[in-house]
């Protein structure tokens, strides 16, 4: 057997071991030539449609052997009325996100999920990313929940958002993923949990109620609100903000799994061995 093939065996197996995961709801893996639609695996297809440009197809990824190349400010969207099974929200809902990337460094990224920052005064609602340095998450993998869909009070931005221990290396293919279980959000790399302990978060201090900041553990991190249904598209490497579409993602895609409960730590940790 070549070592192509037994790429190709071990791909299709991470595959399998996503798409029979209890709660799978859709995987995309990035095999479309560039100008083609991207669709997921599973029992719905999830059309993601170019926008802004088109993005080329690299011949390297971990599941396809394929991914996507993100940097030139195009991206990849689903209106949020074909959501279906993606527009998870609830009280109590769980979630996780899991991601396959190269990310090149430098800038926040965002990878995906339904995620506006503007329209309607925000329609938030979960997102995974790569690095938020505003509120303590720069370089870290930080997965995003709203309830409200609207910056959290008293501040300026969303503050709700683990980031990971861990920081993400640059150019080199790494496994990134969130959970929530209705009370905490949990950040992962290569399916590894760090406990963070409670540190005083950038940019509080001054605000009502905070004259001193907020001290608190950014993963986990707590969050009992839920999360809201609030009418975003869903999309990967890009959201909307105030100046149009940015926190562009700059890299490598080669996968993108959605779970509609929260995966525990053994079970994403089985997805990069």
């Amino acid at each position: 057997m070549t070592a192509q093939q037994v790429g190709m065996v071990k791909n299709d197996a991470l595959i399998k071991k996503i798409t029979t995961k209890k709660n799978f709801v859709a995987l995309w893996d990035f095999k479309e030539p560039e100008g083609q639609v991207r669709k997921a695996i599973g029992q719905n297809e999830f059309p993601l449609i170019e926008q802004n440009g088109t993005l080329p197809r690299i011949s390297e990824g971990p599941l396809s052997g394929y991914s996507a190349q993100f940097g030139n400010k195009a991206y990849l969207s689903l209106p949020n009325a074909q959501l279906g099974q993606l527009n998870i929200y609830g009280k109590n809902q769980g979630l996780t996100v899991v991601a396959w990337v190269k990310w090149i460094g430098e800038q926040t990224g965002f990878v995906g999920g339904i995620w506006n920052e503007y329209k309607d005064g925000g329609k938030r609602q979960y997102g995974l990313f790569i690095s938020l340095p505003h509120y303590n998450g720069k370089n870290q993998v930080c997965g995003h929940i709203s309830q409200t869909g609207k910056p959290t009070p008293p501040f300026p931005y969303s503050i709700d958002y683990s980031a990971s221990k861990q920081e993400v290396p640059s150019n080199q293919w790494v496994c990134i993923a969130f959970s929530y279980d209705g009370k905490f959000i949990q950040s992962y790399l290569n399916g590894i949990f760090e406990q963070r302990v409670p540190e005083l978060i950038n940019h509080t201090k001054g605000f009502e109620g905070y004259p001193e900041g907020l001290v608190q553990s950014k993963n986990p991190y707590l969050y009992p609100d839920g999360i809201g249904n609030n009418g975003s598209d869903f999309t990967v490497g890009a959201v909307l903000l105030k100046t149009g579409m940015g926190n562009f993602f700059k890299g490598e895609i080669g996968g993108l799994a959605v779970f509609d409960r929260a995966l525990s730590d053994k079970e994403l940790k089985k997805l990069v061995e």
